[in-house]
C-alpha cells in the first residue's frame, strides 16, 4: 500500500502526463484568458488612466473565469473511464491522490496564466512595479480557486448540470479571493502596502490546500457510491 507521499506523487505524475497528451485542454484555458483580457482595452479605448484603474481587476476576472473552465474536467475523465472507481476501491489514500490532481490542475491551468500576466499587464498600462504584486496575488490566489473548484467538481460529479452547478457553487466563494487579489494591486498603486491583502490570500491558500483534498475525497466517495 502506498503512503501519502507516494500516492500524491503517483497522482501528480499521472495527471501531468495525461495533460501532455491532451495539450488542447490547457491551451484552451490560456487562449480564453488572453482573449478575455484583450477585449477590455479594445472596448475601453486608449485611455491610459482608465486602463490602469481596471487593469488588475480585469486580469483577475479573466483568470477566475479561465480557471473555472478547467474545473469540470478535473475528475470527469477519470470518472468516465473507470479510473476513479478503481482509485476509490483500491484502499489507497484518496485524499493524497486528490491533492496530486489539484496540484497538477493548478500547474496546467493556472500557472501559465500567471507567467503570461506581465505581457497582458502592459496592455493595461500597469506600472512596472505593480506587476510583481499582481503576479504574487495570482500565485497565492489561483490555488484557492482551484481548491474550491475541486470540492465543487467532486460534489457535482456525474450530474448532467454539473458545470452549471460548479459555477453557482464557486462564484460566491470566489468573491473574497477576487477582492483581495485585485485590492493588493490597487493598494500598491495608491501608495499603500498590499501586504495585508497578500497575507490574507496566503492564509486562504494554506487553509484551502489543507482542507480541499479531504473534502473533495469525501465528495468523490459519495458521488461514486
Amino acid at each position: 500500500m502506498m503512503d501519502l507521499s507516494q500516492a500524491f506523487m503517483w497522482s501528480l505524475r499521472r495527471d501531468l502526463s495525461l495533460a501532455l497528451r491532451r495539450p488542447a485542454d490547457g491551451l484552451n484555458v490560456l487562449g480564453f484568458f488572453v482573449l478575455a483580457c484583450s477585449m477590455f482595452p479594445l472596448a475601453i479605448g486608449p485611455q491610459r488612466e482608465w486602463l490602469m484603474r481596471i487593469g488588475a481587476g480585469a486580469i483577475w476576472v479573466a483568470a477566475l473565469l479561465a480557471v473555472m473552465m478547467a474545473l469540470p474536467r478535473l475528475f470527469e475523465h477519470d470518472h468516465s473511464d473507470g479510473t476513479l472507481d478503481a482509485m476509490v476501491a483500491s484502499g489507497q489514500p484518496l485524499a493524497a491522490m486528490v491533492a496530486g490532481k489539484i496540484v497538477a490542475a493548478w500547474l496546467v491551468a493556472a500557472l501559465p496564466l500567471v507567467l503570461i500576466t506581465p505581457l497582458l499587464a502592459m496592455a493595461f498600462s500597469l506600472p512596472v512595479d505593480a506587476i510583481p504584486v499582481l503576479m504574487a496575488a495570482l500565485l497565492l490566489g489561483t490555488p484557492v480557486l482551484v481548491c474550491i473548484g475541486a470540492i465543487a467538481s467532486a460534489l457535482t460529479l456525474g450530474l448532467k448540470a454539473g458545470p452549471t452547478l460548479i459555477t453557482l457553487l464557486c462564484l460566491p466563494l470566489y468573491v473574497p479571493v477576487l477582492v483581495f487579489g485585485a485590492g493588493a494591486v490597487e493598494a500598491h498603486q495608491s501608495g499603500l502596502q498590499g501586504w495585508a491583502h497578500l497575507a490574507l490570500l496566503a492564509a486562504g491558500m494554506l487553509v484551502s490546500g489543507l482542507v480541499a483534498p479531504f473534502v473533495a475525497a469525501l465528495g468523490l466517495r459519495i458521488s461514486v457510491e
